[in-house]
């Protein structure tokens, strides 16, 4: 399949008609909100405002299992700020959440934080191995805080993990887990989503 394939390595520009969003631009119809007030996640103008705080997320209330994810991510960028590699925003992207929703849940989270953007960890007692992160590679093609960056997933049943930044492939892991409902954090920095879509792998 392309998405398990060629992840990161170019597509054709027509790539996007097997999509299905999961956000639908006007309201958070299919999602559920967790941990969190209800100022936290807002829309304006087709994209979902996160404040930050408190920590917390939004999830599809649907699990998926074997899937081409994609979605576009922006930091608000602070004033004053001169040095990107010193803006330590953080948010990331729950893969196949398991068990109870919570702060936070059993799940894998492809890093959102805008340092290791891509990069894999297990979180609430999942397990990850055979992971890689090109933090490199993330240097060169990462756009700068407050433009928009556009992250992939692919998460076929086998539980392997491919997160590519703009085009690019940047990390690569196996988790045990290859199901569940697919999440966004609020955790500490104001962050804007758009355009998020999901393709079935077949």
């Amino acid at each position: 399949c392309l998405c398990v394939v060629t992840l990161g390595h170019g597509r054709a520009a027509d790539d996007d008609k097997d999509f299905t969003p999961l956000f639908n631009g006007k309201d958070f119809t299919g999602l559920k909100l967790v941990g969190v007030k209800d100022d936290t996640f807002k829309v304006a103008d087709g994209v979902i405002v996160c404040t930050g705080k408190p920590n917390g997320y939004f999830a599809t209330e649907k699990p998926f299992k074997n899937y081409h994810l994609k979605f576009e991510v922006m930091y608000d960028r602070p004033s004053g700020l001169e040095d990107d590699s010193k803006f330590g925003g953080n948010s990331g992207c729950l893969l196949h959440i398991t068990g109870d929703h919570k702060v936070w849940p059993k799940c894998v989270e492809a890093q959102g934080m805008n340092r290791n953007h891509g990069q894999i960890y297990a979180v609430g007692g999942s397990k990850v191995s055979d992971t890689t992160f090109d933090k490199e590679a993330l240097l060169k093609v990462r756009h700068k805080v407050g433009e928009w960056n556009t992250t992939e997933i692919g998460c076929p049943a086998d539980g392997s993990i491919r997160v590519a930044v703009n085009g690019t492939k940047v990390s690569a892991g196996k988790s045990e887990l290859t199901e569940g409902p697919i999440g966004f954090q609020s955790e500490g920095a104001e962050i804007h989503l758009r355009n998020i879509k999901l393709k079935e792998i077949k």
